[in-house]
């Protein structure tokens, strides 16, 4: 059995222990929000949050996660509210495919640095592709979401 919360719902589940987690999460508990593109883990369409950090679920066998807790793209606006409003508010997606993997990523670099510049977001989203360039949205919706993020830490909460 391997043990896992997920959005912070404890799940004990059956599954072979090498089944990468992406398909744990899309096939087994029915969260379709992950999305599989590349498969390699080298496109960030698949990222989820493990203790606040980013990692790619399409390479990632279930097994490492044991008794770990995940944050899926349906959890994230539970722990981070600013970056979906950010999203929302400059209009970032196009087609939206890769945004899931986008907002987790944004979400992991805004755990490490609360108020990144331009090359902070550059480096910390570089892992993620996005086939329509909304790059320079994705950049301009973390600072936002920083600021965002950081007027409310202000007056007492999120």
């Amino acid at each position: 059995m391997i043990n896992i919360t997920v959005n912070g719902k404890p799940h004990s589940l059956d599954v072979s222990p090498e089944m990468p987690v992406l398909w744990v999460l899309r096939d087994v508990l029915e969260l379709t929000g992950t999305k599989y593109s590349c498969g390699l883990g080298v496109c960030g369409t698949c990222s989820i949050l493990v203790e606040g950090k980013a990692l790619r679920s399409c390479v990632t066998p279930i097994s490492i996660l044991n008794n770990k807790e995940i944050v899926s793209i349906e959890g994230i606006s539970e722990i981070n509210k600013s970056v979906q409003k950010a999203w929302e508010k400059l209009n970032v997606p196009q087609c939206g495919f890769c945004q899931p993997g986008q907002v987790i990523s944004a979400v992991a670099l805004l755990n490490e640095k609360p108020s990144p510049s331009d090359e902070d977001i550059d480096k910390g989203m570089s892992g993620n592709i996005c086939r329509c360039g909304t790059y320079v949205r994705i950049r301009k919706a973390i600072h936002l979401a920083a600021s965002m993020r950081n007027e409310s830490e202000n007056e007492g909460g999120l």
